[in-house]
């Protein structure tokens, strides 16, 4: 955790006006955007355990407290290492060619994404630009694969960081999308640039949350670890010592 958390924790968000539980709702943004699920599957879980809510109600939830959740949990992470991986995938929305950039740190903690119409040395240096806004510090090292337009967007806005281009050295930044190529599958395909960008924005802070990596740890460190995230979750979102009704 770090440090000033209980202060961030403090925060919760407001479910005024929402006839639902606060636990109902946050579970079923927690199974949106933790497994593969459309809204109409979240409903069909929930109403196997006695909750009758809509797949347009949840979808509103995820919609409203999704980001939320995000923002909150990022703000809770550790500083991000001093080496970042940069990538972009092509991603077909509405039929049209779109590239999801995306940056992550040596321990492949989630950055940022950020979803444009080109992969030109314009969106190169946005994408640089909105990293280090975002994460209010600049890196050691930034490596990327060869496109151009990172060396020309690099020397502009962090020229004194160290540059590494070479495609076999950015395969963790090329691993982080599989999570994303999932659910893009699940989802059959995004309709829109905003709705990716929306999504993936909250998906890339929740998803991550609950996948630690669990090939580096033994089956008890796993279990202790993950329950430390579903605490950190319910504080996140204001369940914590609630009963669970969902």
């Amino acid at each position: 955790m770090v440090e000033g958390e209980s202060s961030v924790g403090s925060a919760s968000p407001s479910y005024r006006g929402h006839r639902y539980p606060v636990e109902v709702i946050s579970h079923c943004v927690w199974l949106h955007f933790r497994f593969p699920l459309s809204f109409r599957e979240v409903e069909e879980l929930m109403l196997e355990r006695g909750v009758i809510v809509s797949y347009e109600t949840i979808r509103r939830w995820c919609l409203k407290f999704g980001q939320q959740y995000a923002n909150s949990l990022r703000r809770r992470r550790p500083r991000p290492g001093d080496k970042w991986h940069l990538d972009k995938v092509f991603v077909k929305i509405n039929g049209e060619q779109k590239y999801l950039w995306r940056a992550v740190d040596q321990d492949s903690m989630v950055l940022d994404i950020l979803v444009q119409n080109r992969r030109d040395k314009t969106a190169a240096r946005r994408f640089f630009r909105r990293l280090v806004k975002t994460t209010r510090t600049v890196p050691r090292v930034v490596v990327t694969d060869k496109l151009r337009s990172y060396g020309a967007a690099h020397r502009e806005v962090m020229p004194s960081v160290e540059h590494r281009s070479h495609k076999g050295l950015n395969n963790r930044a090329e691993n982080s999308h599989q999570p994303t190529r999932q659910r893009e599958r699940a989802m059959k395909g995004f309709r829109s640039a905003g709705g990716a960008q929306r999504f993936l924005s909250a998906f890339s802070g929740i998803s991550p949350h609950f996948r630690p990596r669990r090939h580096l740890m033994t089956a008890p460190d796993y279990r202790t670890e993950m329950q430390h995230r579903f605490t950190t979750w319910e504080q996140v979102t204001g369940t914590a010592g609630l009963s669970t009704t969902a």
